[in-house]
């Protein structure tokens, strides 16, 4: 039986929107949130904050951008510093991802659901963030 476990926060953070996803209690499963419409820094910080403490978060899951080839580029430099900020903002630890093909996947599984194009640009980075915990999930157990 599982025993509950510091729920997980992950994000899909993109320049103009980030992408939310939390786990249940048990650390079994992903849920989206609303996708975080990014304003600035401060912002961006404070909303995250308040999301670690009305769904008490133990630990941030940050989506890493890396090339195809696996190789670690500027976005994941911008990743990393963001996930710096963040864990000295929250004082919670940060853990990065691979996220490669996690928002090529999520537009191609908006649209075999048959989502309009408008739906699927709301829907993809939420969706984004849930593949990314999902998988994280699946590989802890």
């Amino acid at each position: 039986m599982n025993s509950k476990r510091p729920r997980i926060l992950a994000l899909d953070i993109g320049r103009r929107r980030i992408g939310r996803a939390v786990s249940d209690p048990l650390g079994i499963s992903a849920q989206g949130l609303p996708t975080l419409a990014r304003r600035n820094l401060a912002a961006d910080l404070a909303a995250l904050g308040a999301d670690a403490r009305q769904h008490e978060i133990g630990l941030w899951l940050l989506g890493l951008p890396l090339l195809p080839s696996g190789d670690a580029g500027s976005q994941a430099a911008a990743i990393r510093e963001f996930g710096t900020k963040l864990a000295n903002a929250t004082s919670l630890p940060v853990e990065y991802w691979d996220e490669r093909f996690t928002t090529v996947m999520a537009e191609q599984v908006l649209r075999e659901a048959g989502s309009s194009q408008q739906k699927r640009r709301q829907a993809v980075d939420r969706l984004a963030a849930v593949l990314i915990l999902q998988s994280y999930l699946d590989r802890r157990e």
